[in-house]
């Protein structure tokens, strides 16, 4: 066989193989910035006591998540890992803390929870729908 057939046979074959690579699920931004927006919500309604979260709209959120990271290609094991993954869940924590900080708020201070759980909630942001005041 010549080496141009043994190229284009090659390069047929490795075509599938690359179109089925798939990038981290953390790079995945409408999957991994919902799980973002949902754990800062729920950060908030952790240390402030006048404001829940939706529990259930977050949790029907995280259903079409997996549904979409499905027809993405991942399996139900990948998705798995990601969200179970230390690495992931120490990054997201990071993020999480910087943008709390941005926002003036600390944990020796429960208050400053409330303060910008009610600013998300004020303008309905991507944080904001997942949060209620009490």
């Amino acid at each position: 066989m010549s080496g141009t057939k043994t190229l284009a046979l090659i390069s047929v074959l490795t075509l599938p193989t690359l179109a089925e690579a798939k990038p981290p699920l953390r790079e995945v931004k409408e999957i991994d910035n919902e799980l973002y927006y949902i754990a800062i919500a729920n950060e908030i309604s952790e240390y402030c006591p006048s404001i829940s979260g939706r529990r259930l709209k977050a949790i029907g959120v995280m259903w079409d998540l997996r549904s979409k990271a499905n027809k993405l290609g991942y399996s139900d094991k990948e998705i798995r890992a990601y969200v179970d993954s230390d690495a992931e869940k120490d990054r997201m924590r990071a993020k999480g803390e910087a943008y709390l900080a941005q926002n003036g708020v600390t944990y020796e201070n429960p208050n400053s929870f409330c303060t910008l759980g009610r600013k998300e909630i004020e303008r309905n942001s991507a944080i904001g729908v997942y949060l209620r005041s009490n």
